[in-house]
């Protein structure tokens, strides 16, 4: 088994509590995998919103 290095994990959970609020620890229980998911999700959220050809900063793959 492979652990999520640190700096990681904190950056997955960040993304996903500025763009949902979900609670700290609701974040970091969470499987890596299922983490993953959800910033994609919000990737892909956020792109669809900003569809002017712009970076988007905010995506974590």
């Amino acid at each position: 088994m492979t652990r999520t290095p640190v700096e990681q994990l904190y950056k997955e959970a960040a993304f996903i509590a500025y763009y949902f609020h979900w609670q700290q620890d609701e974040i970091l229980l969470m499987p890596h995998r299922v983490r993953r998911q959800w910033c994609g999700c919000i990737s892909d959220i956020h792109a669809e919103l900003s569809a002017d050809g712009k970076e988007n900063v905010f995506e974590i793959r």
